[in-house]
C-alpha cells in the first residue's frame, strides 16, 4: 500500500483549486501552469521569480519564458495558492499553506529574512474582533539588524575608532 505524504496531499488539494478555477471560467489547462505550480509547492520557503525559473529549467527541465511566469504567478495569488512579500526592494513569494500566518525578521543591511515563531501575536490577531471584515490570514514584517550584521558594523566602528 503506497502511502501518500503530506506535501502530495497539499500539491493535490492545490492543483484542485486550480482545476477547479480554469475549468469554471473556459480556460485552457496548460503544462507550463501545472509545472510550475508543482515548482512552487516544491520551493522551500521564499523564493525570487528567478529562483523559479531557474528551478524550473534547470532542475525540472521544463524553461517557461518570464511572462508565463508573471502570468501564472498571478492567477497563483488570485486563486490564493502563492503569497507575494515585498522585502526592502525585492519581492519574493512562497507557497499559500493553512499555516500563513507567520511573522518575518527583515535585516535592513543584508536583507537576510528569517521566519520566526509568535505565538502570542498569532493568539492576539485571532482573538481580535473586525467590524464587517473576515480575517483570512496576515504577515508581520519586523525590521532590525540581524547579529551578524550587527557583529561587523560594531567591528568597523571599532576599527575606525583606532
Amino acid at each position: 500500500m503506497k502511502t501518500i505524504d503530506k506535501k502530495d496531499r497539499t500539491y493535490s488539494a492545490v492543483e484542485r483549486i486550480l482545476d477547479n478555477y480554469l475549468e469554471m471560467n473556459n480556460h485552457r489547462k496548460t503544462p507550463e501552469r501545472y509545472a510550475i505550480l508543482r515548482a512552487v509547492y516544491d520551493m522551500e520557503g521564499h523564493f525570487t521569480i528567478d529562483e523559479l525559473n531557474a528551478k524550473l529549467s534547470e532542475k525540472d527541465k521544463f524553461p517557461v519564458s518570464r511572462a508565463t511566469l508573471y502570468n501564472t504567478l498571478n492567477l497563483f495569488l488570485e486563486l490564493r495558492l502563492v503569497i507575494r512579500h515585498r522585502f526592502q526592494g525585492t519581492t519574493k513569494y512562497e507557497a499559500y499553506s493553512a499555516s500563513s500566518n507567520h511573522c518575518h525578521q527583515i535585516c535592513t543591511v543584508c536583507g537576510k529574512v528569517t521566519e520566526v515563531s509568535a505565538p502570542e501575536v498569532t493568539e492576539a490577531i485571532e482573538s481580535m474582533h473586525l467590524k464587517r471584515f473576515r480575517k483570512d490570514g496576515f504577515t508581520l514584517y519586523i525590521y532590525g539588524i540581524c547579529s551578524i550584521c550587527q557583529g561587523a558594523l560594531t567591528r568597523k566602528s571599532k576599527k575606525n575608532m583606532k
